[in-house]
């Protein structure tokens, strides 16, 4: 199948009157926004406001209702697409890491350049030892994931998720089960990625990050986004009742 033409003056990610339901709940409800390239988005917002239900629409783990989500001006729900190419394109990482127990980490990150793109294997170590290097875990790659901390288990599934060298990487809520110590070290990596260039869109609690790497906040409840801005704008001045509700709440 042919790509449509896109170009790096139209949005990587573009979003229009997304809406998704879980049976009769309405989780998503007609939510419209644009990604460009290198842009770093946060998503915030109260539990059960559809923020992961939301990215994770992005790359199709979520079916929608109705409305349109493109990346790289394909429709990602379009039975037309084939996920594993929407997933060399959309990288993500979760909460839980995922990551294989009886693999070492070095496995962990080869498995899907070697399954998925057909990389010789020698191509692919090469390739995965940098990324491990590249989320400063040198020294660890024949650790089982057992043997790592939180942290450093979802660093490797950052570096994972790279390994498919895609053009957008999603984050869902990637601190939320990590010990306080070992938060800093995984948003370091994701700061980095960001100031690579990596167009980035996260959803997360950790508002002093978001403060600091995002180009632009929305922030969702109940399935609609009530505010958005550049990150100054939207902490300093919000003006919408429940986000200044919501950040007296947080910050």
């Amino acid at each position: 199948m042919n790509a449509p033409a896109w170009s790096p003056d139209q949005p990587i990610v573009s979003l229009k009157d997304v809406h998704k339901s879980f049976g009769s709940l309405e989780v998503i409800k007609g939510v419209s926004f644009d990604v460009m390239k290198g842009e770093v988005v946060c998503v915030i917002g109260p539990s059960g406001s559809g923020k992961s239900t939301l990215i994770r629409c992005v790359n199709a783990l979520n079916d929608i209702q109705s409305g349109s989500i493109k990346v790289l001006g394909r429709e990602v729900h379009s039975p037309d697409l084939d996920k594993l190419e929407l997933r060399k394109m959309v990288g993500m990482v979760f909460q839980q890491y995922n990551l294989f127990p009886h693999k070492t980490a070095l496995e962990n990150v080869m498995m899907a350049p070697i399954k998925v793109l057909k990389r010789a294997r020698a191509e692919a170590e090469e390739s995965a030892r940098a990324l491990i290097r590249k989320v400063r875990l040198e020294g660890k790659e024949d650790a089982y994931p057992g043997e790592l901390s939180g942290g450093q288990q979802q660093r490797v599934a950052i570096a994972r998720s790279l390994a498919m060298a895609p053009d957008v990487m999603l984050f869902d809520e990637v601190t939320a089960a990590l010990d306080p110590e070992t938060v800093k070290e995984v948003l370091v990596t994701i700061k980095e990625l960001a100031a690579e260039g990596m167009t980035c869109i996260l959803v997360t609690h950790e508002m002093g990050f978001a403060r600091e790497v995002a180009d632009h906040i929305y922030f969702t409840d109940r399935g609609v986004i009530v505010e958005h801005g550049p990150p100054d704008t939207f902490f300093d001045s919000a003006s919408d009742p429940r986000t200044r509700e919501f950040l007296s709440q947080i910050l």
